[in-house]
């Protein structure tokens, strides 16, 4: 397990600060990002980056399903950290 999360359904209207704040009731964030595509609109995720594992863990566990402006989140291990094996 990481420390950091993939987080999906966000808003589009969703922020990197409405995304960090939301976070923070599972541990401390040291860094968020809303996902966006080429032109700047978001891509309806992010990657929150907590200062432990057990916030990433606490994240998964207690914010999947809650709302975030207006948007039901799932919040995952984030899968794209660079371990990935040679195909």
């Amino acid at each position: 397990m990481s420390n950091r999360v993939y987080v999906g359904n966000l808003s589009w209207s969703t922020s990197w600060q409405d995304l960090k704040d939301h976070m923070r009731d599972a541990g401390e964030v040291q860094y968020a990002k809303v996902l966006q595509d080429r032109d700047g609109r978001s891509k309806g995720c992010g990657i929150v980056e907590f200062t432990s594992v057990e916030g990433a863990a606490d994240a998964i566990e207690k914010l999947t399903d809650t709302e975030l402006k207006g948007r039901k989140i799932f919040v995952r291990e984030d899968r794209e950290d660079g371990k990935r094996g040679g195909g």
